[in-house]
C-alpha cells in the first residue's frame, strides 16, 4: 500500500461500472431517496455526454418494496422477500427513468442470475446486449433477479454483481458507493486510530484480513465483500474505487482526476474472456482434493490435470460442468470444466491416465481438465 496517487484511475477510464448500495438509494431503508438518485444521474450524464460508457448496478428493490407494502421489518420467507422484490423493481427503475429522463437520457432495466452468468451462451446474450446499449447512450440499470433467485443460484451481493458485471463489458474501472469514506487500516466506528488506505493492490490478502476476512478481528461493515469484488474485478484488469456516495459530485470529481476513497489496483495478467467466464463462476457444482504433486502441475508448469493428481472429490457433476479445485489445505486454486462425471471421478482419481481406458471401460480424455479449460485463482 502507497501514497495516494496524483490523478485518479477513473480520469484515464472509457468505460465504468458503477455500483450504488443500498443504504444510498433508500435513504437507510427509508424508500428510495429521489434527491441522491438525481445527483447521481446528473453525473453520470455528465460522464456519459464526456464519451464514457457507464453501466450502473443499483441495489434497493427489497428495501423499496418493503417501503411500499407498509412492511417495518425484513421477512424472512423466501417467497415474501421475492414478493417485495417484484414490488420495489416497479418502483426502483421509475426512479432512474424519471431522473435520466430529464436529461433526455434513456435506460433500460438488467436483471441477472447466477444462472445467467453460469451458461456460456447466455453469458454471451448479456454480454452483446449490455455492449449494444453501451453502443446507443443508454444507461443499463442492472440488479440481481431477486423475484426468482433461491440459494443455489444466487450471485450473493451486488458488489459482487458489479464485478461480475466489470468482468462481463470489459469495463475499465468497477466503482463501488457505499456509506462509509473507504477501506481503513480498522473499523473507523470502534478504532479512533484507524486510517484511511488510499491506494492498495486488488487481491492483496492483507487487505482482506483488514476489511473482515481470515485472521481478522474486526469487520468493517460490508467492506469484505467489497475487496474481494476488487480482486474479481482485476481478473479482466479493471481496478476499483471504493468511495463515500455522499460526497458531492462523487462521480464527476473522480472522472476529473481527484482521488477520493481507496483505490485498489489490479496488477494481475488480463484473462482471456473465455477464462474469466470461467473465473467468474460464483458457484462450483463440486470439488477436487489435489496432492501437492498436482499443485505445482497446476500453477507452477501450466499443465492440465490428471487423474492420478487427484485423491479426493466432492459434489455432483456430469461432464462438462465447472469444478473447483482445492488444495490439502482448502484452498481453492484453480477451476474448469471437467471431462468425467462425479462416479467416473471416483473411480479414476488416483490413477495413471493409462489405467482410465481398463477402469471404466473406456476413455473420453486422458486429462480430467485440460489446461485449456482451466484458470487458475
Amino acid at each position: 500500500m502507497s501514497s495516494p496517487s496524483e490523478e485518479s484511475i477513473v480520469a484515464s477510464a472509457r468505460r465504468l461500472v458503477i455500483k450504488v448500495g443500498s443504504s444510498l438509494v433508500t435513504n437507510d431503508g427509508r424508500g428510495i431517496d429521489h434527491a441522491a438518485v438525481a445527483r447521481w444521474a446528473e453525473q453520470i450524464v455528465i460522464l456519459s455526454k464526456a464519451g464514457r460508457q457507464v453501466a450502473l448496478v443499483s441495489s434497493g428493490a427489497i428495501a423499496e418494496g418493503m417501503q411500499r407494502l407498509g412492511w417495518t421489518s425484513r421477512p424472512s420467507a423466501i417467497h415474501e422477500l421475492q414478493a417485495a422484490a417484484a414490488v420495489g423493481q416497479m418502483g426502483l427503475v421509475q426512479a432512474y427513468e424519471v431522473a435520466f429522463s430529464r436529461f433526455g437520457f434513456h435506460t433500460a432495466q438488467i436483471l441477472l442470475t447466477h444462472e445467467d452468468l453460469a451458461d456460456r451462451r447466455r453469458y454471451l446474450n448479456a454480454r452483446s446486449t449490455l455492449m449494444t446499449l453501451l453502443g446507443l447512450s443508454v444507461i443499463p440499470i442492472i440488479n440481481e433477479n431477486d423475484t426468482v433467485t433461491t440459494d443455489e443460484i444466487k450471485v450473493g451481493d451486488n458488489d459482487t454483481l458489479g464485478a461480475l458485471v466489470t468482468n462481463l463489458i470489459e469495463a475499465d474501472v468497477l466503482v463501488l458507493l457505499t456509506d462509509q469514506q473507504g477501506l481503513h487500516t480498522g473499523d473507523p466506528r470502534k478504532d479512533a486510530a484507524a486510517t484511511l488506505l488510499r491506494r492498495g493492490r486488488a487481491g492483496d490478502a492483507a487487505l482482506e484480513a483488514i476489511a473482515g476476512g481470515a485472521g481478522s478481528q474486526h469487520g468493517q461493515g460490508g467492506m469484505l465483500t467489497k475487496v474481494l469484488a476488487a480482486k474479481r474485478a482485476a481478473r479482466s484488469g479493471a481496478s476499483t474505487v471504493i468511495a463515500d456516495g455522499r460526497e458531492p459530485d462523487v462521480l464527476t470529481r473522480l472522472a476529473a482526476g481527484e482521488v477520493i476513497g481507496t483505490e485498489l489496483i489490479a496488477e494481475a495478467m488480463t484473462l482471456a474472456a473465455r477464462k474469466q467466464w470461467l473465473a467468474n463462476h460464483v458457484r462450483v457444482e463440486g470439488r477436487l482434493t489435489l496432492d501437492p504433486g498436482a499443485v505445482r502441475a497446476l500453477t507452477r508448469e501450466g499443465k492440465s490435470l490428471l487423474p492420478i493428481g487427484v485423491s479426493a472429490c466432492q459434489g455432483r457433476f456430469e461432464r462438462g460442468e465447472i469444478v473447483g479445485c482445492f488444495d490439502i489445505d482448502g484452498r481453492e486454486i484453480a477451476r474448469g470444466l471437467i471431462n468425467y462425471s462425479v462416479s467416473e471421478t471416483q473411480r479414476i482419481l488416483g490413477k495413471p491416465s493409462s489405467e482410465i481406458e481398463s477402469t471404466l471401460g473406456y476413455v473420453d480424455e486422458r486429462e480430467l481438465i485440460h489446461r485449456d479449460n482451466l484458470v487458475l485463482l
